[in-house]
């Protein structure tokens, strides 16, 4: 395997071919996915190695008198041999990292084969192919949180462990000096804690991303601005506690901390700083020092490192494991954001290439990533893949039902979308009789009762599975709970239309497919409206037959969302873009007369847009542009199909033109947007009412959610994601 290596004497670094360590109890062998370079300790370390013998003992100190002390000890002889041989060695770098366990140790049973983990340590989450990694120092990694995210557990959890000595509270104010990597980290979990923050670094483009982030106010440390923020903050009082972030040799640090801390406030050092303090200005104020130790308690302790003691929980709450756990489910749950940290990834084959950079200060990071090949047991890279799988029916359950009386519907739920883009077209529509409509609070399900004339308002929903009269059941619900209400539905003989998305992970689709199979129901239609719009179906007719490959282009302007949306929920409710982006897919798929084979998707740093490029398989393409950075005037859809010498335009879905041999623009004059809901409720209830097929085959639904999730699994990947068809 491949490592990356440092000589301290001579400092040449290198990636060498090393034996792959072996899986000793207690631990597990992990493949490296990302290794997270820390731009302050390891490249202090890489600059360090670079100096002269002088330089190297001038700035190690502590070393030095160890050095002494041997001379004393065993004479200058032996202790020379013994600093040359050292110095002549390679030595490892990394500490922070995120991959696969590929092999358990005896004595661990919380992980296994294949499962993603985040790794710590100096000595087993190196820049390395494959790593040993004992118990008490890797944590497994929440579902649905990217690896390279998941790289930075062990700085954050250094951050979060420098928090916890500040002690915050609600409602107080922190000052934050040095925002490089650990100190960009420590802003957000302070303003995640309810804390005012104002940060500190000579960098403006640091102090930038850090109000970007979350910071009140930040600027240079001998900017008035820095000391007015404060001021204004605090009424005049001072910080309630500062974080010491910064590294180097000058003592300002400590001297502004004293300067703009409130009486007996708190100052912790994470970092590795000048500490003269000036005894004056931290007794008058009876300031609190307190030393923050790496990633927490258990930290250099061979018992609870190596060994895999834990301390007991009622007597240690935060140690150095339960800090890394703790760190990556406030990452999975959106409340610290890592990506705009992200300043440049780079191939592990790179490593040398890019330390070189970051030391001659060509490369300007906050955070830098290796990128390490996924691997085959054969050693051969292997595509990342998620599953379509097939659909098999079972012997139906039950007949037809006759087509002469009206169809009665249940609803499950009654939200605003349902209250405003379903019932009405349903409501007064001939042949529909609205049953029953079921919602987990009495007074919704009574609200629309009145509003739309449900014959009955409950909320047992077993009670209407159950009942022989209702022909279809509508599940307009949140997402969390789309796959399970349909696969009881499924289970229970009724016809489902069920809103988007139909599942949010593969193990949810499954569900919903073996409840199809054991049933024999395959009565399913989720609510992918658009390809039911009238414009877009006229203009796709105009376009007509294709014969060669198309590129599809559509644009969507989402915007953001409000402060509080359940849609921002994705711990839960999955990703926006998982709620809602089946409907552009699906859209593609059905101008495109295919189903995609795979999936690529890239995300800019800090924001939540996303650009999707789907294949297909006579090699047409289809790129979707998700974006929330727009300007909220704009159109919210815009779609473009080239193919053949033709141009196919829907412009938001109030005008359509085709441009080829003759040219079709729709009517100029103003009309409503109509998306297709009351033509997609049409065919359904044509569907329940005569037996027919459904109006989108069963195959392409589970197409379009397949492709959906594969978005999330490309962005984790960083590669584009096979849809795998299995038998």
């Amino acid at each position: 395997m491949k490592q990356v290596v440092q000589n301290y004497k001579s400092g040449e670094l290198a990636v060498l071919d090393v034996p792959v360590p072996g899986c000793k109890p207690g631990g597990v062998l992990v493949r490296t996915a990302y290794s997270l370079i820390s731009t302050g300790t390891e490249l202090m370390k890489v600059s360090e190695a670079g100096m002269s013998m002088l330089g190297k003992a001038r700035s190690r100190p502590d070393q030095v008198a160890k050095v002494m002390q041997s001379v004393a000890t065993n004479g200058v002889p032996a202790t020379y041999r013994k600093v040359m041989g050292k110095l002549d060695s390679y030595t490892p770098l990394g500490y922070s990292l995120c991959g696969v366990v590929e092999q358990v140790g005896p004595g661990v049973d919380d992980v296994k084969v294949g499962d993603l983990v985040a790794c710590a340590g100096n000595e087993h989450a190196l820049h390395a192919e494959l790593n040993w990694v004992p118990k008490n120092l890797y944590a497994r990694v929440p579902d649905g949180l990217a690896p390279r995210h998941a790289a930075f557990g062990t700085v954050g959890s250094i951050a979060l462990q420098g928090v916890r000595q500040g002690e915050p509270q609600l409602g107080e104010v922190a000052l934050v000096i040095g925002l490089g990597l650990i100190g960009q980290l420590v802003v957000q979990l302070l303003v995640a804690s309810g804390v005012r923050v104002v940060g500190v670094d000579p960098d403006p483009a640091r102090c930038e991303l850090a109000e970007r982030l979350g910071a009140a106010a930040c600027g240079d440390p001998s900017s008035a601005a820095v000391e007015a923020a404060v001021a204004e903050l605090t009424d005049g009082h001072g910080v309630d506690q500062v974080y010491l972030a910064a590294g180097g040799s000058s003592n300002q640090p400590v001297e502004l901390a004293a300067r703009l801390c409130r009486d007996r406030g708190r100052v912790v050092d994470i970092g590795k700083c000048r500490l003269d303090l000036p005894w004056n200005a931290y007794y008058e104020k009876e300031l609190d020092v307190r030393f923050s130790r790496s990633y927490g308690p258990g930290r250099y302790d061979p018992e609870y490192e190596l060994e895999g003691r834990d301390y007991p929980i009622g007597y240690v709450r935060w140690t150095e494991r339960r800090n890394l756990a703790c760190f990556l489910d406030l990452l999975a749950r959106g409340r610290v954001d890592v990506d705009p940290l992200i300043s440049h990834i780079a191939d592990f084959d790179d490593a040398v290439e890019t330390y070189r950079r970051l030391k001659d200060g060509e490369l300007k990071a906050v955070a830098v990533l290796f990128r390490y090949p996924e691997q085959t047991e054969e050693g051969e890279a292997e595509a990342p893949a998620v599953a379509v799988p097939a659909v098999r029916r079972g012997t139906p359950s039950a007949p037809a039902r006759p087509g002469n009386a009206p169809v009665r519907l249940a609803f499950v739920g009654a939200g605003n979308y349902a209250t405003s883009m379903l019932l009405p077209h349903l409501a007064e529509r001939e042949g529909v009789s609205l049953s029953t409509v079921v919602t987990t609070t009495a007074l919704s399900a009574a609200n629309a009762q009145r509003k739309f004339g449900f014959a009955r308002a409950t909320t047992d929903l077993d009670g209407v599975l159950g009942d022989p009269a209702i022909d279809a059941v509508f599940v307009v619900t949140r997402h969390s709970s789309h796959a399970e209400l349909t696969r009881k539905a499924l289970l229970a003989g009724k016809a489902v239309f069920v809103e988007k998305p139909l599942a949010l992970s593969e193990d949810e689709l499954a569900g919903v497919l073996a409840a199809v199979e054991e049933s024999g129901n395959d009565r399913l239609q989720v609510g992918f409206n658009r390809r039911f719009a009238p414009l877009l179906q006229e203009a796709r007719k105009r376009f007509g037959a294709r014969t060669g490959p198309a590129s599809l282009r559509y644009l969507v302007n989402a915007g953001r969302l409000q402060d509080g949306s359940w849609y921002l929920r994705q711990g839960t409710e999955g990703s926006r873009f998982a709620g809602e982006g089946g409907h552009f897919i699906d859209t593609a798929s059905w101008l495109l007369g295919a189903d995609p084979v795979s999936v690529y998707a890239v995300a800019p740093a800090g924001n939540e847009d996303l650009q999707i490029v789907l294949r297909y398989p006579d090699e047409s393409t289809a790129t979707i542009s998700y974006v929330t950075t727009g300007a909220p005037g704009f159109p919210k859809e815009t779609l473009d199909l080239l193919a053949d010498g033709k141009v196919l335009r829907l412009d938001d879905f109030v005008r359509a033109s085709v441009y080829g041999q003759k040219r079709w623009v729709s009517s100029r004059l103003p009309q409503a947007r109509d998306k297709g809901q009351n033509a997609e409720l049409a065919a359904f209830v044509k569907a329940v009412r005569t037996g027919g097929p459904m109006p989108v085959p069963l195959e392409s639904l589970v197409a379009t959610t397949a492709a959906t999730l594969a978005v999330q699994a490309a962005l984790a990947a960083g590669a584009p994601v096979t849809l795998a068809r299995t038998p």
